[in-house]
């Protein structure tokens, strides 16, 4: 039970960095569909700095400090690229969000194959993948006492430093959405951004900024995966369908970042509790894998059923302003 529960929040976190940036930019009105190809430009651009930093030091002789920094500014430089590509087509051209974000998740997959096959050709690899297993040992370092700690160690402490990330940004991000000032203009552009406007929010910049900060967050998320999840080993085509589940996971949790942890954790246990179960077929697992889908279909139907506000999305999300019409 203790290794399931450890296993479900390693591959709970991915989806957690992926939602908590995708909810602070629908909160903005916008809804960004592509969080599956910001997952993998994160994870690329990671790759990519610690590809060439092993490369350039060797393996043995990497500064911890470094092969921690390197790919992490990369990956927050790759991710921000994104997010201002997403918000220049969707807030300074008007394009429609739906469209837009899907291609930013066709160009973000299709960035992450090219470099990536670039690189296994680069590394002379006898197999399609690339292995940064000294980079990885640096992310997943933990603290040198929790293996006396027994099972309260293993299930709290022995994750690396972005899960902790990744859980506090999901608690900051809902204290400043209920408790700031900046909260609170970011929900009214969300909401009515033609009010907001008129009460003399800046409706673009709080577009923009969100947009941007939503995409970094997520990218983490894909430099988590590869990193922590796959022990440094890259290979194309090798994340599945995580980025729709951090989407689904944003709908699961009714736009609430600090539920969005236990819920992150929930989908991380179904999608791997078919390796606990014996005696299950292969068609037995693609359904029980399918579970995630399907709670957050009935989470959708519950809370439209209900109309509680709260719990609904921003009523402008997905809609273009244009201030002319105000």
């Amino acid at each position: 039970m203790i290794t399931f529960l450890q296993r479900a929040v390693i591959m709970g976190i991915p989806l957690l960095f992926g939602a908590t940036g995708e909810t602070i930019t629908e909160k903005s009105g916008h809804l960004n569909l592509g969080i599956p190809g910001i997952l993998y430009v994160g994870a690329i651009s990671g790759v990519i700095g610690a590809f060439f930093y092993e490369n350039s030091v060797g393996a043995a002789n990497i500064v911890p400090i470094l092969a921690i920094l390197i790919p992490l500014l990369c990956s927050i430089l790759g991710s921000l690229l994104m997010g201002l590509i997403y918000s220049f087509f969707t807030v300074s051209l008007r394009a429609n969000q739906n469209v837009t974000g899907l291609a930013l998740t066709t160009f973000g997959v299709g960035i992450g194959n090219f470099f990536g096959g670039s690189l296994i050709r680069l590394s002379g690899a006898d197999v399609p993948s690339i292995n940064l297993t000294a980079t990885s040992n640096c992310f997943k370092s933990k603290l040198p006492f929790v293996d006396s700690m027994g099972w309260f160690g293993e299930l709290f402490l022995s994750y690396s430093f972005l899960a902790y990330l990744g859980i506090i940004i999901a608690v900051v991000t809902a204290v400043i959405m209920r408790r700031t000032r900046v909260g609170l203009h970011l929900r009214a552009v969300g909401e009515n951004p033609a009010t907001a406007d008129a009460a003399g929010i800046p409706v673009e910049k709080y577009k923009y900024f969100s947009t941007c900060i939503g995409s970094v967050i997520a990218g983490l998320g894909g430099l988590y995966y590869i990193m922590d999840y796959a022990y440094g080993v890259w290979s194309n085509n090798g994340f599945g369908d995580r980025g729709w589940l951090a989407i689904a996971l944003v709908i699961f949790t009714v736009w609430k970042t600090d539920l969005g942890i236990l819920g992150a954790f929930l989908f991380g246990g179904l999608l791997i509790i078919h390796n606990y179960i014996p005696n299950l077929g292969v068609a037995d697992q693609e359904l029980i894998k399918a579970l995630p889908y399907v709670v957050t279909i009935i989470v959708l139907v519950i809370v439209s059923a209900r109309k509680r506000r709260e719990n609904q999305p921003p009523q402008s999300l997905g809609l273009s302003y244009f201030r002319e019409e105000r």
